[in-house]
């Protein structure tokens, strides 16, 4: 969490791009002799101010949001640990008005007696859960404070975010949470206490020295509040155990009201998304992007929106890894607005501002991915840092029999297609040379991994769009003059060459890559890959044709609670199945050499597909 961090005012303009100035002090995007002044507004609503505004009074809590125009509703209530394995707020039949952006929560003479179902009054600790909600209805976040005493009393250092699980191997975890003020915080199993090294507001505390496919009791505890959960480690490499894991994307904020736009997040479908998960005995969990609105020009705007994604996976987030990954909404921008021209890139500094550098400072994930596209041919300065970092939103990793490849489509983001040409940047469901590298050596290493049967690549975009992206992803309805441009040039290939070359590694290289899980597209669709497939439209050059050797299948589930897109016409429609806008999570049953596909709805429970993906035979 990044809530303390100030940005540089103006940054220097990586040599990666062209026709960005600095004058007076100011960005600018030079077009046709004129120049478009960088827009940054200040950000409607920070993390900071919703998340660490409580302070403890003589009979409760008061909060002041920073917002002096600002008039809403505070619901609250105890949340009772160790009262159920998921815990939540249990919000009190009272409210308390916001007003001028203060308002305040009155425990004692108010939520004792029978109001007390966590035994404050005794224990002189505990926490409470609230949520914030504007005039016109809008939830804008749901927060923690913890205090101490009986009146008056003490606000102390809480987890707002987490307890997370991260990175189960088959002998150690990483246990990841956020408190609103800097402490020293202990993770403690078996009876074995591990501790942070110093006060600090983010905390990854690993755990080690564990045994295989083992279930552990962890407890987390902060100025002596504590949680307690369990999380099972991964089966040895190659054990080829029978477990399940499950699949999604694009929780971004969706329509109906209430918990299904939480300032940036559809926590209604992430909630019931990860109940699912969790009933179903998942093992992990990946999510493949567009987990919030984004688009935002503010760090501190789009920590906000990340936050009330966590909180909406966090109660079962605790048990088991939930890996995600970056889609185009993940954007973070430095936005140029003139009177017929809007120019959009990546936010600079990269190695601090980014839409990569802030995602990864949220998530907890593998560091085995290649560093950025510093170094590539293209780059106009191969020693310096000019990219933005691959740092965990590009990484790879295996549990028992199966391993995941994760791809970021959408890097070095520049929204506006269009403008590419004129400043520079990457371009949606573009993979870069760099990443691309990187895939074929990480694939070959699970392809000479014994230990290793079932291989499966996820990126955001899909390599076939069928209904919502038809005009860009990976295809732009078959143009392939779509490219990045770096440093005034564009890249050698076009995006139809970039795709069939992925192709060529996932399908004709390698022989594990069963499937390609993508979202984009707010719907679900499995298709198939295949030599019959039509890949290409009348007018793609013949000679450049790649031929497919084997078929795999792109799975894209999309339908984590984004509005809903219908079905296009393609040149590969009639290779299209399941089709559909009901949401949808993915499992996949693994059993040895064998595994399966099966797809439910988690507001209904309805099943929606299933697919036989190896029978377990050569």
């Amino acid at each position: 969490m990044v809530t303390g961090q100030t940005f540089a005012q103006t940054p220097k303009v990586p040599k990666v791009h062209q026709n960005i100035t600095v004058q007076d002090g100011q960005l600018g995007v030079e077009y046709k002799g004129n120049i478009i002044s960088e827009n940054d507004p200040a950000p409607t609503l920070t993390l900071k101010q919703v998340s660490s505004a409580a302070k403890g009074t003589s009979e409760g809590i008061s909060f002041d949001f920073d917002m002096p125009n600002f008039q809403g509703t505070l619901y609250y209530g105890f949340i009772p640990y160790g009262d159920s394995k998921h815990p939540h707020p249990v919000f009190f039949k009272r409210t308390s008005p916001i007003e001028g952006g203060k308002a305040t929560i009155k425990i004692a003479g108010n939520l004792e007696g029978r109001y007390d179902m966590i035994d404050w009054a005794t224990r002189k600790q505990g926490t409470l859960g609230y949520r914030i909600m504007a005039e016109n209805g809008t939830i804008i976040y749901d927060g923690k404070v913890a205090f101490t005493g009986n009146g008056p009393f003490k606000v102390v250092p809480t987890v707002i975010e987490g307890p997370f699980v991260n990175k189960v191997t088959p002998t150690s975890a990483v246990i990841s949470f956020e408190t609103q003020k800097k402490t020293k915080a202990t993770v403690t199993i078996q009876g074995k206490t591990f501790e942070d090294a110093k006060s600090a507001l983010h905390h990854e505390i690993e755990v080690a020295d564990l045994l295989p496919n083992t279930e552990y009791t962890y407890t987390v505890e902060s100025e002596g509040i504590s949680q307690t959960y369990t999380f099972q480690t991964a089966p040895e490499a190659g054990s080829r155990t029978s477990f399940s894991f499950c699949y999604a994307s694009d929780s971004r904020s969706g329509q109906g009201g209430g918990e299904r736009d939480i300032y940036g997040a559809n926590a209604y479908i992430m909630k019931k998304i990860m109940a699912l998960a969790k009933q179903q005995d998942v093992k992990f969990m990946q999510f493949s992007g567009d987990l919030i609105d984004g688009y935002l020009t503010s760090p501190m705007e789009i920590n906000l929106q990340y936050a009330n994604w966590k909180h909406a996976i966090e109660p079962f987030a605790h048990y088991f890894p939930v890996y995600v990954s970056m889609g185009n909404h993940e954007a973070l921008m430095r936005t140029f607005v003139g009177e017929k021209n809007r120019v959009l890139v990546d936010r600079f500094p990269y190695e601090t501002e980014s839409a990569e550098a802030i995602f990864a400072n949220h998530f907890v994930q593998p560091t085995n991915g290649p560093a950025s596209e510093d170094g590539a041919s293209y780059d106009p300065r191969p020693n310096k840092t000019d990219f933005p970092p691959y740092d965990e939103n590009v990484f790879s990793y295996s549990y028992d029999n199966v391993g995941f490849v994760v791809l970021n489509s959408d890097y070095w983001y520049a929204p506006n297609a269009g403008a590419i040409p004129l400043v520079g940047g990457g371009l949606h469901g573009y993979l870069m040379d760099q990443q691309m590298e990187w895939l074929k050596e990480t694939l070959t290493a699970f392809e000479n991994d014994p230990n290793i049967d079932h291989v499966f690549v996820t990126q955001h975009t899909p390599a076939f769009p069928n209904g919502g992206h038809v005009s860009d992803d990976m295809w732009y309805r078959g143009n392939n003059d779509m490219r990045p441009y770096v440093a005034g040039q564009p890249l050698g290939k076009g995006i139809i060459e970039r795709r069939d070359e992925y192709l060529t590694q996932l399908i004709n290289e390698h022989t594990k890559v069963i499937a390609i899980l993508t979202g984009d597209e707010h719907n679900y669709a499995r298709t198939e890959i295949g030599p019959e497939t039509p890949i290409y439209d009348e007018k793609f050059p013949e000679n450049m044709r790649v031929k497919l050797d084997r078929t795999i299948y792109q799975v894209n589930n999309g339908a984590a609670g984004a509005p809903y897109y219908a079905q296009e016409q393609t040149p590969w429609s009639e290779f299209v199945s399941g089709f559909t806008t009901q949401n949808a999570l993915v499992f996949f049953d693994v059993d040895g050499k064998k595994l399966s596909m099966r797809v439910l709805n988690p507001d209904t429970l309805e099943e929606i597909d299933t697919l036989t993906l190896r029978n377990g035979e050569k």
